[in-house]
């Protein structure tokens, strides 16, 4: 299975835009959203294209609907805005025989992971910072910020398929780094 993931949209139509896009030419089966959807956040500037309702819309109308997980931003509100469910704080996903554990990253990241078995892969966003960190229990897996991007690097998503994770620069929809998993 081919899945897209990415985080932190913080209501930018411009990128979620683009994200969609991306999402659409991949070829991906499922959309993964690691959560801060629709607010931009107290701590972050206002992105591009600041419209959380288009956000709502557009994410509203993708079928099949995104497995989502709650994020710091997102709130009671941001559930009655949007169709599907992301108000969990986490979920485990089984990819080719592989535990992926989906999280915002704010309460369980890298350096604070949740229980996990050896071998695992723990999804975060958050930092908005891509990374591929192999520790010695688990991967620690992060596919950026779609809208606000951090330390000099780009709007990003990535895709997993075939054991690898490839991160997309949503300028042009070409990758930036690929990394086989196994």
């Amino acid at each position: 299975m081919k899945l897209m993931i990415a985080s932190d949209i913080h209501g930018s139509a411009k990128w979620c835009a683009r994200m969609l896009e991306a999402w659409r030419a991949s070829g991906a089966e499922r959309l993964v959203l690691l959560g801060d959807l629709l607010y931009h956040g107290p701590r972050n500037d206002l992105p591009d294209d600041y419209d959380p309702k288009a956000v709502a819309a557009m994410l509203n109308a993708l079928d099949p609907a995104p497995l989502c997980v709650r994020g710091n931003c997102e709130a009671e509100v941001d559930q009655m805005m949007l169709a599907f469910p992301v108000m969990a704080e986490y979920a485990a996903l089984l990819v080719d025989g592989h535990v992926f554990y989906a999280t915002h990253g704010h309460a369980h990241g890298e350096d604070n992971p949740p229980p996990l078995s050896p071998g695992d892969f723990l999804l975060c966003g958050h930092t908005h910072v891509p990374a591929c960190t192999r520790h010695e229990r688990f991967t620690y897996l992060n596919p950026g910020s779609v809208s606000i991007p951090k330390n000099g690097t780009p709007h990003s998503c990535c895709l997993l398929e075939d054991g690898a994770m490839t991160w997309l620069d949503l300028d042009d929809n070409k990758p930036f780094d690929r990394q086989r998993l196994w």
